[in-house]
């Protein structure tokens, strides 16, 4: 190492070390008929599920959403992400 180096490029190197070397397991994925699937497709897949009986429930309260282009995709990715880190966090 540099002898002249300044501590703030020392720690930072020291900090980018740890972060490549943390959470080195295999991702989580599920045998499904010989095929493996990462567990985020899952997650995505009951996400649009769950968004697609969401948008049921609302027509039939009678709910009238001001921007639907944003709400739904805005669903399906609170239903994948809480899926996530509910299953497998």
């Amino acid at each position: 190492m540099i002898a002249h180096q300044p501590r703030t490029s020392r720690k930072a190197g020291l900090l980018l070390a740890g972060m490549l070397c943390a959470n080195c397991s295999r991702a989580p994925s599920f045998d499904i008929l010989g095929s493996f699937f990462p567990a985020w497709l899952l997650c995505l897949a009951l996400g649009l599920l769950l968004t697609v009986a969401a948008r049921w429930v609302l027509l039939r309260v009678g709910v009238a959403l001001t921007a639907p282009i944003l709400t739904y995709p805005s669903l399906v990715a609170v239903f994948t992400f809480g899926l996530w880190l509910g299953l497998f966090r």
